[in-house]
């Protein structure tokens, strides 16, 4: 792909052509704050926070703008200073002032955009209004929706769109009344959503928020034991508890995305009578063994009951290759033809 050459505030970076200038910016370790971007969806420029001025003196919309080879760009111009201020304060003023106790704290895209372009109390007070009294939507048993909170960024929107084709939400009223909303305002729970969480995890504030949602200590890579897809998660730990989920962006198979089962369906992993070594019985008990003598046993009991003494059940969690493996083993290695397979039943 050919390459060209912008200015940003004065720095000369390379970019790719048919990149935004935002996206140059950010490949090259550049901040322009924005709030309706997000790298899996199309660019929409509904926030109008990520303003630049260009050489030509006009303003223009970085997240939308293609950059041409030799373009000047400014971030820091008293003029687009202005614009992104007062349109952040704009969103601000209705937005509840509970950042300490709110889920999304220290990880909120707001918060850090208003950090950024210098929000002040009194700047505020020109446009202050009263929080919208619209009750949380707590229907949903993974997930809570606060439209109190929302920004209107709309990436929930176009998640349910572009990424998932379920289309459960989409915008509502009109003007200050605008919200986020299913069809006929019904409960999410009550909706086209599948509860796969993708519009959770790219919510920039805390209007979309699991239940319960705790910070883990740690993240660890693994691989969602829920089917034989083989999606790549990565596993908040806490101690010795899992606390939370998140697709592996780098995982070739699903690149970040899970489904409801993969991404809100681990607290069986926690519960206190999983099984976590083999147990043998042993005069009418059974008793934690090594896996060494569980799988002897396994071994020893096979070869006993060789023909139709044996019989096998195939699992849709595992591999297609895996659940060929089983049925050539039962058939060829146990000589029967009992096998069967869950997800018939």
């Amino acid at each position: 792909m050919s390459k060209v050459t912008i200015t940003i505030d004065g720095l000369q970076i390379s970019a790719d052509q048919g990149m935004t200038v935002l996206e140059a910016a950010q490949a090259n370790g550049l901040y322009i704050p924005n709030l309706c971007n997000h790298p899996d969806l199309k660019p929409a420029g509904l926030c109008r926070v990520c303003v630049v001025k260009m050489d030509d003196w006009k303003i223009a919309i970085s997240c939308k703008q293609p950059v041409k080879d030799g373009m000047v760009i400014s971030t820091e111009d008293p003029e687009v200073q202005q614009i992104r201020k007062n349109t952040v304060e704009l969103i601000v003023a209705d937005h509840p002032m509970t950042c300490l106790t709110c889920e999304a704290d220290g990880k909120c895209e707001l918060q850090r955009v208003a950090h950024y372009v210098g929000i002040t109390p009194e700047g505020l007070n020109r446009y202050r209004r009263k929080v919208r009294a619209i009750p949380i939507d707590r229907s949903n048993p993974f997930f809570d929706v606060d439209h109190s909170k929302c920004i209107l960024c709309g990436i929930c929107v176009r998640t349910c769109d572009e990424l998932q084709n379920i289309n459960a939400i989409d915008y509502a009223q009109r003007g200050v009344a605008s919200f986020i909303s299913t069809l006929g305002a019904k409960p999410i729970a009550d909706s086209r959503c599948e509860s796969c969480g993708e519009c959770v995890v790219r919510c920039p504030v805390a209007a979309l928020a699991p239940k319960g949602a705790q910070e883990p200590m740690r993240e660890v890579k693994s691989i969602c034991a829920y089917c034989g897809v083989g999606c790549g998660v990565m596993l908040g730990v806490r101690g010795q508890k899992v606390v939370s989920v998140q697709g592996d962006r780098d995982n070739p198979v699903n690149k970040g995305s899970l489904c409801v089962k993969g991404r809100f369906g681990y607290k069986f992993i926690n519960h206190p009578e999983r099984l976590k070594t083999p147990l043998i019985k042993k005069n009418g008990k059974l008793e934690e063994a090594t896996w060494d003598e569980a799988l002897e046993l396994v071994a020893d009991k096979f070869s006993k009951s060789k023909g139709d003494k044996f019989a096998a059940l195939a699992s849709a969690r595992i591999t297609n290759e895996d659940n060929y493996l089983i049925q050539k083993f039962t058939r060829a290695v146990m000589g029967t033809n009992n096998i069967d397979h869950c997800a018939r039943l």
